[in-house]
């Protein structure tokens, strides 16, 4: 076999739940025509964590074989809300929150993907000047039946919960942005299968080639059991700091390890099997391929150089379970200790929690942990009663959930009052 041949293998077979329709993909990539790779995003939400990264591995590795990437921002979309699989409706967002959205959401996108090859379209382009007439006409080239074909709308329909008729629009637009750039491929999640065979069907009706649907998998989350989500809380996030991420990626179960392989990394697939080998037999620690796991992906967004150093991090803090060396000091001011309560104030200045309710839920949980005196070998002080009683001073040690520690310090000044 040729090595583009080999490579076209590796393409196509790694990290891909489905191609529609295969044969047609591969005679277009043998063909060596440039092809026009659509990936839309609805960026509802600001933030990529790795199950987003499946797919944009994916489409820098169509494009190191030379094809291009058509980025299209669902500037439009995102103000409808698509609920892929969700129960309820997203709400609907402003434009400049879409915009805002969309800026920091490129900002990560291109760390994965190549800048240089991607044309960057937004859908207020052609959907800007959409009036009544073009929504029916388009509207009129499908059924409702059709519509409700699609397995999270008819789940709502069957159990009586609602379905806005703005939600129908959506799998429309998205297919109508695959007539306007006249898209080869079209990628997606297989959540995104009905979308992307609605672009395919259009495209046919207006007399343009049916594009092919390239669907990868949903990542698994950190719980183990339901897709990466911020929602669900289970995500890592593309912007994770290094010890974070590290330590996130040490929490993945162990059968999920080697999806994560499969679809964050480049290790090879017969490096992969012998791993699997391994881990079938018993034969090696799987804190140790994690380990490796881990610091491959901290090092493809964070450099060699972090990753080492969240790894000593991780075995300092986690396995060693000692204090990190250096933690973030949060200053409180000059005076014997804090009054009662103002723990709270110091978890929400911290802006690792968003408000002193989360704060008090936190404690309350034992998910915060005090050494006041800062020596952390003796055994910390926990719960929300003893916590909110405790006087602490500066040099005490705080650790908030697994991986987050700060030091409090001196500072003079007005202490901000306590609501």
């Amino acid at each position: 076999m040729r090595r583009m041949d080999r490579q076209l293998e590796y393409v196509l077979r790694r990290g891909v739940t489905d191609i529609i329709v295969e044969e047609e993909l591969v005679r277009m990539l043998e063909a060596g025509r440039r092809l026009r790779l659509k990936m839309g995003f609805d960026p509802s939400r600001p933030d990529i964590h790795l199950g987003h990264v499946v797919g944009m591995r994916k489409l820098r590795q169509f494009q190191e074989l030379g094809h291009q990437v058509i980025l299209i921002v669902g500037d439009w979309t995102a103000q409808i809300g698509d609920p892929s699989g969700a129960s309820q409706t997203r709400p609907m967002l402003t434009a400049e929150e879409v915009r805002a959205n969309a800026e920091t959401y490129m900002q990560q996108f291109f760390k994965v993907v190549d800048r240089e090859k991607t044309d960057l379209r937004w859908q207020s382009e052609w959907f800007g000047k959409f009036d009544l007439a073009d929504v029916v006409r388009l509207t009129s080239r499908f059924t409702v039946a059709q519509l409700l074909a699609r397995d999270d709308f008819s789940k709502r329909y069957e159990s009586g919960r609602p379905i806005a008729v703005t939600e129908l629009l959506y799998p429309l637009l998205q297919a109508y942005d695959s007539v306007v750039i006249e898209a080869d491929v079209e990628f997606g999640g297989s959540d995104q299968r009905f979308n992307c065979l609605m672009g395919r069907e259009l495209q046919q009706m207006v007399g343009q080639p049916a594009q092919q649907v390239f669907l990868m998998p949903l990542l698994v989350g950190t719980d183990g059991q339901q897709k990466m989500s911020k929602s669900l809380d289970n995500y890592i996030a593309v912007e994770e700091p290094p010890n974070d991420m590290y330590g996130k990626l040490m929490s993945v179960p162990d059968d999920l390890m080697m999806d994560y392989f499969e679809l964050l990394t480049d290790v090879p697939d017969d490096e992969l099997a012998e791993m699997r080998g391994r881990m079938a037999s018993q034969s090696v620690n799987p804190m140790d391929l994690k380990k490796r796991l881990a610091a491959d992906i901290v090092t493809q967004f964070h450099g060699a150089g972090a990753a080492k150093g969240a790894a000593s991090h991780f075995e300092r803090t986690v396995q060693r379970k000692e204090a990190p060396k250096d933690m973030r000091e949060v200053p409180i001011p000059h005076r014997t200790g804090l009054r009662r309560g103002d723990v709270l104030e110091v978890l929400s200045s911290t802006g690792w929690v968003r408000s002193k309710t989360e704060a008090r839920t936190l404690m309350s949980t034992g998910a915060v942990r005090l050494w006041p005196d800062g020596d952390t070998a003796g055994d910390p002080i926990t719960g929300i009663d003893e916590l909110m009683t405790t006087e602490v001073s500066p040099g005490a040690v705080m650790k908030i959930g697994k991986r987050r520690w700060l030091r409090l310090v001196e500072e003079t000044g007005k202490y901000p009052p306590i609501d």
